[in-house]
């Protein structure tokens, strides 16, 4: 089976599972475990922060640092097709008790001119603007890489009015491999930051926050309010710690598998998509009309034995990651014409 479906679902190697068995371990919730301390202070250093913490999730990543930036009746401007308003079930609303404020940009970005539209008047009748959100890459931009002058410009506008800045980095590493900018080039902007080990770098849980030593503390609280505590959770950061040396490079190959896929599926008649636009490791594309939907193509494709998520009619995406070779991504891209020469209605 070629699943395509993300790069959550790839699977430790020999390797990774060895460095996880072998691992030193400790309670954490006392802070005494070895390696998760050693996975936080590297992800410190790596972001250039403070401090980080593990959390089980992306989700948590995100919605423990929203908790510790935010008051409850506070505003958070974020982009409409952004995780943490889409995929993180109300989870802003439920545990930190913020309304979102959703933007329209282009494939993910926002501009500063519409954060600035966006922030409220010092006015009674409005909930507050707090927080700005941006995500890099960005999930549905289909992998988009957030510019970084324009996160630059978005800085100084939060800076004139107030505001903080937390950057969703689920995939920030992939941004970094690809645009040749150090991680601190791109974090120093934002007052928290995530990173997700679980996606491209192979490790199969966990997240982390990075923030200054203050903040860090407060996601501390809020994750065990979460019932995010660990215990031995060297095992699990043990997966990190090899995912950062041995993961982060390769991405590349990643990379250049998605610039592969996107360009023969260009080529394939009844398909939508501007190679052009994938720069990172995810493929968005759309089915042309009078052809079969796209959940209909995705279970020709499964008969196919390639894995490929329909997701919001009639767009696709596919997603490279290191369980996915480039022999790989041609055998997906020869199933797909198949499927795509019986699919006109």
């Amino acid at each position: 089976m070629i699943d395509l479906r993300s790069d959550t679902v790839t699977r430790p190697s020999p390797e990774m599972r060895k460095a996880m068995a072998e691992a030193e371990v400790g309670d954490d919730v006392y802070g005494e475990d070895p390696t998760v301390n050693r996975l936080q202070e590297m992800v410190a250093e790596l972001l250039g922060k403070e401090a980080a913490i593990f959390t089980a999730s992306g989700t948590m990543a995100n919605e423990t640092a929203l908790r510790a930036l935010t008051h409850p009746g506070d505003e958070v401007v974020v982009e409409h097709t952004s995780h943490i308003y889409n995929y993180e079930s109300g989870g802003a609303a439920a545990l930190s008790g913020v309304q979102l404020a959703p933007l329209q940009g282009q494939r993910g970005v926002l501009t500063a001119e519409q954060i600035k539209g966006a922030i409220r008047p010092p006015d009674h009748h409005y909930a507050p603007t707090r927080l700005v959100c941006l995500e890099n890459t960005h999930n549905r931009g289909g992998g988009k890489i957030y510019p970084l002058g324009e996160i630059v410009r978005i800085r100084e506008i939060a800076d004139r009015y107030g505001l903080m800045m937390h950057l969703d980095g689920a995939r920030l590493l992939n941004a970094v491999v690809e645009s040749e900018i150090p991680a601190p080039d791109w974090t120093q902007f934002f007052d928290s930051v995530i990173i997700c080990l679980s996606k491209g770098l192979g490790a199969p849980v966990g997240s982390m926050v990075a923030g200054g030593v203050d903040f860090i503390e407060e996601v501390h609280r809020y994750r065990k309010m979460f019932g995010g505590g660990w215990r031995q959770a060297g095992i699990l950061a043990a997966a990190g710690i090899y995912a950062l040396k041995n993961n982060i490079e390769r991405l590349a190959e990643d990379h250049a598998n998605a610039r592969l896929l996107a360009d023969g599926l260009a080529d394939i008649p009844g398909i939508i998509l501007s190679p052009e636009e994938v720069e990172t490791n995810i493929v968005i594309f759309a089915i042309q009309e009078g052809y079969l939907s796209s959940r209909q193509i995705s279970d020709r494709l499964k008969a196919g034995y390639v894995l490929i998520n329909p997701i919001e009619p009639p767009r696709m995406r596919a997603v490279t990651h290191l369980d996915v070779s480039r022999e790989d991504c041609l055998g997906a891209l020869k199933v797909m014409r198949e499927v795509m020469a019986e699919a006109k209605r």
